[in-house]
């Protein structure tokens, strides 16, 4: 490496951006609501030779933080470590993060995956490359049938099938059960077994009585049931892993390497959901998925309120990781975000998001998609 390539491999700027953008739809699920608006933070890193990557934190306060403190962590605890941070050394960075700030998943992974943006243009090369290697071309897309009106839902579906959208996740346990049921009885009346149906309650169930519940759900023959009870309820988790014949999916109950060691210990998940805002790198997303590889457990690919930018990027972890295998719920851009800050938004097409083959996240972002793609609330 020469002087040269010394001097230019590092950060020189950094800016960051608290946003807010309008959704389409009420989104209704276990652990609370999203109707109006969603707030994001937006990372824009600047290479010491000119070149520009761009991160995402998407933070529910429901489920991790929220967007303001990833604001804060990135502005004036994080900002210091990665000023000068060369980009040779991205795995370094990650662990400098988290000696010197603990939590704020979401805003080191906007980070991590900035970096990777620039290292990819750099070298001309996809993030999914830089990760090891493209398995897959395409992702399975998962619309999440959520909408506080399930009629409307119904009427989505009816679009979006014959476009080729195939996997529904339904959120049950808000409303109540009997609705469920009615509501899973319209799906398969409409589209019998033409399309792939999934639950997920969010921690709504309380594991006394639970059984009962999934039981009578597994008569429409849902291909998973994610989270049913709270994160800790493990020995329930467990016991139906053993007693019902539909997997069980982990979701909040696996946030990190320890979690997922306690599920396999206890055999309390058939696969698990990957969310890079919990797990807070694509990095240790596949450190995550190395152990879950090893005890077979499949991995799906979640998600947040994430807009294109975040969206990108666990495309891009997705096609670098084998295990990844049941698929996604990157929607947001498409069918709930009115207006996101990406030039051209990831093609969907036949019910699949289609992994960029750009360099870097293969994304385009200008200060004019910038200002007109969401509201600013703050930048720094």
């Amino acid at each position: 490496m020469t002087q040269q390539d010394v001097h230019s491999d590092g950060i020189a700027a950094l800016r960051v951006f608290l946003v807010e953008s309008p959704i389409k739809m009420a989104r209704q699920q276990g652990v609370g609501h999203i109707e109006g608006t969603v707030k994001r933070v937006l990372l824009e890193l600047t290479s010491r030779d000119g070149i520009t990557g761009w991160g995402e934190a998407a933070p529910w306060e429901v489920f991790t933080g929220t967007p303001e403190a990833a604001f804060a962590a990135l502005d004036l605890y994080l900002r210091p470590i990665v000023m000068g941070w060369p980009l040779s050394n991205i795995r370094g960075l990650t662990q400098a993060m988290d000696r010197a700030l603990v939590g704020h998943h979401e805003a080191k992974l906007a980070v991590e995956m900035a970096m990777f943006d620039i290292l990819g243009k750099r070298c001309g090369l996809s993030v999914a490359e830089l990760l090891g290697g493209r398995v897959r071309d395409s992702i399975p897309l998962s619309f999440s049938i959520a909408d506080p009106d399930f009629d409307k839902d119904l009427e989505r579906m009816h679009r979006m099938v014959p476009e080729g959208n195939r996997i529904y996740k339904v959120k049950t346990g808000v409303k109540p059960h009997a609705k469920d049921m009615a509501h899973l009885d319209a799906i398969r009346a409409a589209f019998g077994t033409d399309v792939d149906i999934r639950l997920d309650y969010n921690q709504a169930l309380s594991p006394f009585g639970a059984m009962q519940v999934l039981r009578d759900v597994e008569q429409f023959a849902p291909s998973f049931i994610e989270q049913p009870v709270p994160r800790d309820a493990l020995t329930a988790m467990a016991e139906f892993r053993r007693k019902l014949d539909t997997p069980i999916l982990a979701d909040e109950s696996c946030f990190d390497m320890g979690d997922l060691r306690r599920l396999i210990e206890l055999k309390a998940a058939d696969a698990i959901s990957v969310k890079l805002m919990k797990v807070g790198g694509m990095l240790k997303g596949q450190a995550l998925m190395g152990l879950a590889d090893a005890a077979r457990l499949p991995g799906y690919g979640g998600t947040l309120w994430e807009g294109g930018i975040a969206l990108a990027a666990g495309t891009q972890f997705i096609a670098a990781t084998p295990g990844m295998s049941l698929g996604c719920e990157f929607y947001m851009p498409h069918h709930v975000l009115t207006e996101d800050v990406l030039e051209a938004r990831i093609e969907n097409r036949d019910g699949a998001v289609i992994v960029p083959k750009g360099p870097g996240l293969g994304i385009t972002i200008t200060e004019h998609s910038l200002r007109d793609g969401a509201r600013r609330l703050a930048q720094a």
